[in-house]
């Protein structure tokens, strides 16, 4: 089969499209013939060796898939050849096909298309771990949302207006504003051209946003942090701005606010059914349109450095796709 290979840290360019033995099912997993792999941020940091997981040599980028049950490994009850499913593989999704643990495959319903169901499971997962699990949200509360028209910034907007929050679009071009809007905000910034925290302030009336959801990280955080409520909560979700800002904790203590964490990756293995029933949720809610799981833009699978440069230039709106 073929597979996209990272064999050394390196650049999207340096990637390579080669032949690789097909996967075998061991016991308790399946075989995915993948029709759609859909792609993130943290892929291009994984392959350049930037990232927290750093899978052993050659890997392929890639960390969502959803495809059709080739075959099935001894005990396994659940699936069956044939069976249309999605599921977290954490790398090697750029691929023909993929053997998994059984207990990590969903099925999806047959009105749900491979590529909206390949792209729910990391972006809608990690949005609804941090503002159901993490955020503390109260109906009618304030979301400022960073970076609002990327993969879970996008996730965090349509997620933020079900669960009856008000939604602050935050990003860098009325576009993308526009996009956001369409998406279930109620109100935008453009950070680009106004000032993040005065801003921020002036949409809330001068009370402060009680949840701030940031993907982006750099400069951004720390002048959102500024515009925070009194007890609101600062969810750090990633650093798409590539730096790590060093945050003031004198902000912490003069707005009686948290700085909360989330590592979706790290909760998914430590609460493995909780992870499956919100999995579970998600597909059902894609299926019913409540969630649009938009896709940007798909790659066949010879594209893929192309597919991460647009990443990589924060051109997408919603989720990038390959082809196998």
């Amino acid at each position: 089969m073929k597979a996209i290979l990272c064999s050394q840290y390196c650049q999207p360019d340096d990637l390579v499209l080669a032949e690789v033995p097909d996967p075998v099912a061991g016991p308790g997993e399946a075989v995915i013939a993948i029709k759609a792999a859909a792609l993130n941020f943290f892929d291009i940091l994984m392959i350049q060796g930037k990232y927290q997981i750093k899978p052993p040599f050659p890997f392929s980028p890639a960390a969502e898939v959803a495809g059709v049950i080739e075959s099935i490994g001894p005990g396994v009850t659940d699936l069956k050849v044939g069976d249309r499913v999605v599921a977290s593989c954490g790398h090697n999704g750029a691929r023909e096909k993929i053997a998994l643990p059984a207990a990590s495959i969903v099925k999806i319903p047959d009105n749900l298309d491979y590529d909206r169901a390949a792209g729910i499971i990391i972006i809608y997962g990690t949005a609804l771990h941090a503002l159901e699990d993490r955020a503390s949200p109260k109906p009618g509360e304030t979301l400022a949302v960073l970076g609002a028209a990327g993969g879970t910034g996008l996730a965090a907007c349509e997620l933020g207006k079900l669960m009856g929050l008000k939604v602050i679009a935050c990003a860098s071009s009325d576009e993308k504003l526009e996009f956001a809007k369409a998406h279930g905000a109620e109100l935008t910034l453009n950070y680009a051209k106004e000032d993040l925290k005065e801003g921020l302030r002036k949409l809330t009336g001068g009370k402060g946003v009680d949840i701030i959801f940031d993907p982006v990280g750099g400069a951004y955080a720390e002048q959102a942090l500024r515009s925070i409520a009194w007890e609101g909560r600062f969810l750090v979700i990633g650093f798409a701005a590539g730096d790590i800002p060093k945050m003031p904790l004198n902000l912490a203590l003069l707005k009686g606010c948290d700085i909360r964490g989330v590592f979706w990756g790290a909760w998914t293995r430590l609460n493995p059914a909780k992870n499956r029933a919100n999995l579970e949720k998600l597909v059902k809610w894609t299926a019913e349109g409540k969630i649009s799981s938009h896709v940007d833009r798909t790659f066949p699978l010879a594209q893929t450095a192309d597919a991460l440069k647009v990443l990589a230039g924060r051109q997408a709106m919603g989720k990038v796709i390959l082809h196998p």
